[in-house]
């Protein structure tokens, strides 16, 4: 694992706490789609942090497959969104890389190898 590469579902400025390198997608591409930024995160080793539960569903038939943190939050506004991934970023980050999917949910933080 080399860094993050931030879902386009996030703010563009969007920061995680990580001294990890951290790119958006649209660093990637204007408008990625999906697929673009699988490979882009598989190719150099990368994270993708995203709300799109289409990565959660597409790391358990593709292989390999690059690491994904699904954040499943809800609605959040944004300012309890980053305190939340803050407080558990911690977290996250000790279950990469042997995880390559992590669920992030309100109340708990789930891998899975």
């Amino acid at each position: 694992m080399k860094g993050y590469l931030i879902d386009e579902n996030l703010p563009a400025d969007f920061r995680l706490p990580t001294a990890f390198h951290c790119t958006h997608a649209t660093g990637v591409s204007q408008s990625p789609s999906d697929s673009l930024v699988w490979q882009h995160a598989r190719d150099h080793q990368l994270v993708v942090v995203t709300k799109d539960a289409d990565f959660s569903h597409r790391i358990l038939t593709a292989e390999p497959p690059p690491w994904v943190v699904h954040v499943r939050l809800g609605n959040l506004r944004l300012t309890p969104f980053v305190q939340h991934l803050v407080s558990v970023w911690p977290t996250v980050e000790s279950l990469l890389p042997k995880h390559k999917l992590i669920s992030v949910f309100p109340d708990r933080i789930e891998g899975v190898e």
